[in-house]
This record gives C-alpha cells, sequence and structure tokens, in this order.
C-alpha cells in the first residue's frame, strides 16, 4: 500500500524486453536505500526490487501490467515518480493507493493558473462513477483531489511543490498518464451491481 505522496523522481536509464516483460533500470536518490524483493511504486504501478545498485534499481513489469498502464510507452531518458511502500506507524498524507493501477488517462489540458496548473484528463467513461467531486484519484502515483468530474473527463489541480517534484512537469496535452481510482468507490461499484 501507499500513500500517493512521491519521494524521488527517478530517471530511466535503460528498458530491456524480456519475452513480453520489460526490465527497468532506474536512477534515483532512493534506490541505493532500496533492498530486493521490495515493492516501489513507479508512476503508481506497484512493482518490485529484483536488483539493487549504486544510485540505481531494477524493476520488471510483465505483460499485465504493461497492458493496463503507460509503462508500455516508457523509454531511456523518461522520468517516473517514485514511492516506497508506506509505514504504519506514521501519517497518511495522501490516500490509500494500491499500486494496482485500472487505466490510463489522456491529459486534454493544461492551465497555467497564477502559479498552479488545473491538468484535465480524458477517461474511459465505463469508470466515470468511480470519481466523485472532491474524492481522491491517483495519476502516476500522484494522490490528488478530483475537480468537475463528468462522464468522459475530470481536472486536478497541481500546486507548485507537486508541479517541481514530480514528472507532471513533464506531462504534456494528448499524453497518456496512470490512474487509479479509490479503492473505496470500487468496493461501493461492486456492490451495488451485484444481481
Amino acid at each position: 500500500m501507499f500513500t500517493g505522496i512521491i519521494e524521488s523522481l527517478g530517471k530511466i536509464i535503460s528498458v530491456q524486453d524480456e519475452g513480453t516483460n520489460k526490465r527497468f533500470t532506474i536512477e534515483s536518490s532512493i534506490s541505493s536505500e532500496l533492498k530486493i524483493d521490495q515493492s516501489v511504486s513507479h508512476d503508481g504501478v506497484c512493482l518490485t526490487v529484483v536488483n539493487v545498485g549504486d544510485k540505481q534499481h531494477e524493476v520488471i513489469a510483465v505483460d499485465e501490467t504493461l497492458n493496463r498502464s503507460d509503462l508500455r510507452r516508457k523509454k531511456a531518458g523518461d522520468f517516473i515518480n517514485l514511492e516506497r511502500s508506506m509505514m504504519m506507524n506514521g501519517r497518511m498524507d495522501g490516500h490509500l493507493v494500491q499500486g494496482h493501477v485500472d487505466d490510463v488517462a489522456r491529459v486534454k489540458k493544461i492551465s497555467e493558473k497564477d502559479g498552479s496548473w488545473i491538468f484535465e484528463f480524458g477517461f474511459n467513461q465505463k469508470n466515470s462513477d468511480l470519481l466523485v467531486d472532491k474524492g481522491s484519484v491517483c495519476i502516476n502515483g500522484v494522490s490528488l483531489t478530483v475537480i468537475k468530474p463528468s462522464k468522459k473527463k475530470f481536472s486536478v489541480a497541481i500546486i507548485p511543490y507537486t508541479f517541481e517534484n514530480t514528472n507532471f512537469k513533464f506531462l504534456k496535452e494528448g499524453e497518456e498518464a496512470n490512474i487509479e481510482f479509490d479503492i473505496i468507490g470500487k468496493y461501493v461499484q461492486r456492490i451495488l451491481k451485484r444481481d
């Protein structure tokens, strides 16, 4: 489990195909502190650390993960948001994030608002019941508050700190981002859809 509060911005050093999987080598300020078999959120995707070196670590994304996330498009030189799993003895500043990406959302519009930014995302309308105004959503591993959700789009506000310390500063209109809907909303939806 994660909180959606990003610890470090990592840089992808290499991406290697291994059958239907991809092995990512990532350089970051927290890489040398990681341990093999540790769960780490990579742009909102929970991946297991398989190797640790000096300022670098490696993870493998399987076919299922690649099909549901934008990791399939990542390449060397791209930046990725990183967060280690939450500790149960501290504050939870974001919201409960599993690291299980549901889908990708596409950046429709970016507007600067006097020092902050509004990002509007388009998404699959089959998931529109999972978003509520002022509810939580996780985008590229970042815990954010939903603004004005509709059947096909919603917005989030990005403060300067988040913009500068995550890969939101690199996102452009038309690009995809990983989205994980709030787990509570997913359980409520499932209960309501029972026959």
